[in-house]
């Protein structure tokens, strides 16, 4: 199985050689009746052969166009935060892929730990947990995590993150690429944020925003960045970013991309001595523990460090002798923010409106 860089390293095309050609050949052929299916299933939604049902609330959804990270978490979070502030209970569902024994998956656990005062609810069956969240929580609105492709629910401004890494997916949808659909399915999009923008320069954002704009003119363009914010060890003792500054770490994560989390770990001035991958979503056992501890103690490094999705899932305050933390990374704004949270009261307006 390859691991995250290794798959884009070949639907990229940066991996070369007969085989990673004839490998490509086999991926784009697979493309194809993927690609149909979803063109099949989005043509039944536009056309009102599938319906879509509103909670009654404000719905916002936060999804993505590829596969892997591209910071739907923070958005969700920043969304939720935003309806706090203005004194609306909201709820939060997400699908809850790969979920535990405990019914709950990384992402939940870590916005239970981030969002205390915000219920998440996780159901296949997302139009089912809208109705719990509004009957039974008094939930006043409804945050959709990663629900660009879930049409079922109806919703009032549709967030969709590319990553500056990888915006389009290498034009190719899945196998062949890392696209979940064809980039036009952007002109649902009424809200389109390049996540990572930081990380390219200012002719390079402006371009993919040209591109974006001639398939949904009229959405809404943000540029936001990964902020990091502290380091957070597994019982809530937190360090300043500066403490691991030019010192030797070992990191690891369990993305879906983790090049993003190796540019943010640059980016804080840590000397990563070593870097490894698991899949997205990957659960942690004790035999992974010692394999971390044993590899992490023959780098000679001062801590370990992961992101806070990989850390509630990790019984631990330390890898062998080193310390664990995970670096906590928040939403900033590049661009664009004061007409977001213009489109966010316009959502709210409009419903309050609707119940007087």
């Amino acid at each position: 199985m390859l691991k995250p860089s290794e798959f884009r390293d070949l639907v990229s095309g940066r991996r070369r050689g007969f085989g990673a050609g004839v490998l490509r050949t086999v991926l784009r052929a697979a493309e194809v009746p993927y690609t149909l299916a979803v063109t099949w299933r989005n043509r039944r939604f536009d056309r009102g052969r599938a319906g879509a049902r509103h909670p009654g609330v404000p719905v916002v959804s936060v999804g993505n166009l590829t596969l892997g990270g591209t910071g739907k978490t923070p958005m969700v979070q920043w969304i939720a935060r935003w309806f706090r502030a203005a004194n609306v209970r909201v709820a939060i569902i997400s699908r809850g892929y790969r979920a535990g024994a405990d019914g709950t998956n990384d992402e939940a656990l870590e916005l239970r730990q981030r969002l205390p005062d915000v219920p998440h609810l996780e159901n296949p069956d997302r139009v089912a947990a809208a109705r719990v969240a509004v009957d039974e929580l008094d939930a006043r609105a409804v945050v959709l995590d990663d629900a660009f492709q879930h049409r079922r629910i109806a919703r009032d401004l549709d967030i969709v993150l590319l990553d500056a890494l990888e915006p389009f997916g290498f034009e190719h949808v899945f196998p062949r690429g890392t696209l979940r659909e064809p980039v036009a399915s952007l002109a649902r999009a009424d809200v389109v944020a390049l996540s990572r923008a930081d990380l390219l320069e200012p002719a390079d954002r402006a371009a993919i925003e040209r591109r974006v704009r001639s398939i949904c003119p009229e959405a809404t363009w943000l540029e936001v960045s990964h902020q990091p914010r502290t380091l957070l060890g597994h019982g809530g003792q937190t360090q300043p970013i500066e403490a691991l500054r030019d010192r030797r770490v070992a990191a690891f994560c369990g993305l879906g991309n983790p090049v993003g989390f190796r540019h943010t770990l640059d980016a804080c001035g840590y000397r990563v001595a070593g870097f490894r991958e698991f899949p997205d979503h990957y659960r942690y056992g004790r035999a992974d523990i010692e394999s971390l501890a044993d590899w992490a103690g023959k780098l000679d490094v001062d801590a370990v460090v992961c992101t806070h999705k990989d850390l509630v899932k990790l019984d631990v305050d330390q890898i062998g002798q080193q310390p664990l933390y995970a670096l906590l990374v928040e939403l900033g704004f590049l661009g664009g923010q004061e007409t977001f949270e213009s489109r966010l009261r316009t959502v709210l307006k409009k419903h309050v409106s609707q119940v007087e």
